[in-house]
């Protein structure tokens, strides 16, 4: 009996796609493709796997679900449901497959706040020569400085081997690493945390938007910075307080930010951040970059090949903590 995998609407052409090309590499797979709530429901009993959304009203005609493929690596809050937590069916995402892109654009951070470009772009567009003195503290010296990354997933592990190469020391906070990723010094749990802030010439957050992340950087932790420090957010917008983070760049409690996620996106036009010192503002680019659909395809079908062995899945979730 052939096993069915159902794509859940709404559909793309790449879902299309990926439906026929799966179909292919797998004739063991039932693969059905729904363009619509109805045919979802018409299927759902008869599925043991499933690509995309579940509402919670669809996940109650699952009978046979086991394995569901998040369309994300990191699906928006609301994915995770209590019903969805509390139902056998194992998850599975896209996480890994940014390493390199979102890495390169913390180091692109990092190292416009080591030379001054915060300074020089303002500068630039005011068509200004004003040179920094060269002692001033314009410059991080970078194999003197720390990066405290929070999150030493894939994309904070490759965060931090790049920012080793160039000198620094760096410290991570993770919940799941057992032992330290190339390029970390010191591994720490998240109860560390705030004992180490204050060490840290750069913190870069990398976390999903979990219960446990939500909120967790406002101005208490942004008060146990040091002064001279930088705040880097790649993650997710919702970890982020960000009328505390605009209260500690004013009062000086931090010396800039870079952020590529906020809390409402598209963040306002009239939002403070835009135009404050100090600040380097990307919209919600950080993961561009070639490759990324080949890289989704390969996790899918690779976990497709999985599931009919009866192996164990690539990219598990921790239904309950969201990642």
């Amino acid at each position: 009996m052939p096993v069915t995998l159902l794509m859940l609407p709404p559909q793309s052409d790449k879902s299309r796609d990926w439906g026929q090309r799966i179909a292919a590499a797998h004739p063991e797979l039932e693969v059905v493709v729904a363009e619509t709530r109805e045919g979802a429901e018409q299927v759902m009993p008869l599925a043991e796997a499933a690509y995309g959304t579940i509402p919670p009203d669809l996940l109650a005609k699952a009978q046979k679900l086991r394995w569901l493929q998040a369309p994300q690596a990191a699906p928006p809050a609301g994915y995770y449901y209590p019903e969805l937590i509390a139902h056998p069916v194992e998850i599975t995402n896209f996480r890994e497959i940014y390493n390199d892109h979102i890495a390169a654009h913390i180091m692109s951070f990092v190292l416009a706040f080591a030379r001054g470009l915060q300074i020089y772009l303002p500068q630039q567009l005011r068509r200004e020569w004003k040179p920094a003195p060269r002692e001033d503290g314009t410059v991080v010296h970078l194999p003197e400085a720390t990066a405290l990354i929070v999150g030493v997933g894939g994309i904070g592990g490759e965060a931090a081997r790049l920012a080793s190469a160039f000198g620094m020391k760096v410290i991570g906070v993770d919940e799941r690493r057992g032992e330290k990723p190339p390029g970390v010094a010191e591994l720490h749990r998240a109860a560390a945390l705030d004992d180490l802030l204050p060490r840290a010439d750069f913190v870069i957050l990398t976390v999903p938007h979990t219960p446990e992340t939500e909120g967790f950087m406002n101005r208490a932790r942004f008060r146990r910075m040091k002064k001279s420090a930088f705040f880097i957010n790649i993650g997710r917008g919702m970890t982020t307080r960000l009328d505390d983070l605009v209260a500690a760049l004013e009062a000086g409690e931090i010396a800039g930010a870079a952020l590529d996620v906020y809390e409402k996106e598209p963040l306002p036009a009239d939002h403070k951040l835009w135009t404050m010192p100090g600040v380097l503002l990307t919209p919600h680019t950080a993961g561009h970059g070639p490759y990324l659909d080949d890289r989704r395809y390969e996790v899918f079908s690779d976990n497709c090949r999985r599931f009919l062995a009866g192996q164990a899945l690539r990219n598990v979730v921790d239904k309950s903590r969201w990642f």
